[in-house]
């Protein structure tokens, strides 16, 4: 009985002392900035016609970009990722030291305008190139190289697309990130990649679309979180992620099931870019 009441508190105070929480432990705050692509690559399946691209150097939206630069400002990130492979990191580097002595004039795209934008104003000295393009398996690799087997994946693709393959003309930029960074909508995007070319088999009962979309987005979205994984962080570290809208539908959970990372909205800071522009 004696042994039996030893090994009770024994297991009660181990129990205790376990399960108490590291008080010094802190997860690293993240904002992910969902973006369209300010420079209009067109990339994506989804394009912008020409008619319907906007200049971000032009007013209206020079005034917006700034109003939420300022408003993202306000978070205090000490750290800016962005979506630019790392093999352009000197680059980078290179471009941002000479804008933040006046010698360089920002370009159109969001690394540029949100990115240098916020980093000089918070004297934040590097800005981190985090992109990656994933892997494909070796089956997916054999039918990009085979024309016919090619054209076939690509005819089922268009013809069984449901959303709209043009995206409508941006109105003003401060409402589309907020709309664009709706958790709701965020979660809407997912279920896309999921459909087509999900469902695509080349024989029936094979999984060539799941394959390819494995490579193509899931196998990039976790590449492009160890690359942020991989950020030097301090306790007192803040990080602002700048990214295209469609990887916060992975992104965004990745972070918020991490334990490293503590996944912060940017929709209070947009809402207070919009009323600073009413």
């Amino acid at each position: 009985m004696k042994k039996l009441v030893v090994l009770i508190t024994v297991l009660f105070f181990a129990a205790k002392i376990f399960g108490q929480k590291d008080e010094s432990y802190r997860k690293t705050e993240i904002m992910t900035l969902g973006v369209f692509h300010f420079d209009y690559p067109n990339l994506d399946v989804v394009k912008t016609n020409n008619e319907d691209k906007i200049s971000v150097l032009e007013e209206p939206y020079q005034s917006e970009i700034i109003a939420i630069a300022n408003a993202i400002c306000e978070f205090r990130p000490t750290i800016i990722a962005i979506e630019l492979d790392p093999q352009k990191q000197n680059e980078i580097d290179s471009l941002y030291k000479l804008y933040k002595v006046g010698k360089f004039d920002l370009k159109k795209a969001e690394e540029y305008q949100l990115g240098f934008r916020i980093g000089k104003k918070l004297n934040i000295p590097k800005i981190y190139c985090v992109n990656d393009w994933g892997k494909q398996y070796e089956n997916i690799e054999d039918l990009f190289k085979d024309s016919s087997r090619l054209a076939n994946f690509e005819q089922y693709y268009y013809n069984n697309l449901t959303e709209s393959k043009e995206a409508p003309k941006v109105k003003s930029i401060t409402k589309e990130l907020y709309c664009l960074n709706d958790s709701e909508m965020i979660k809407k995007r997912l279920a896309v990649y999921l459909d087509v070319p999900f469902k695509y088999e080349e024989k029936e009962g094979d999984f060539t679309g799941v394959d390819f979309e494995t490579g193509r987005w899931f196998s990039r979205n976790l590449r492009i979180f160890r690359n942020i994984q991989r950020i030097p962080v301090g306790s007192d570290d803040k990080i602002l992620l700048i990214i295209g809208r469609e990887h916060l539908n992975l992104l965004n959970w990745y972070f918020d099931v991490s334990n490293e990372f503590e996944l912060i909205s940017p929709l209070p800071y947009l809402e207070k870019a919009k009323d600073r522009m009413n």
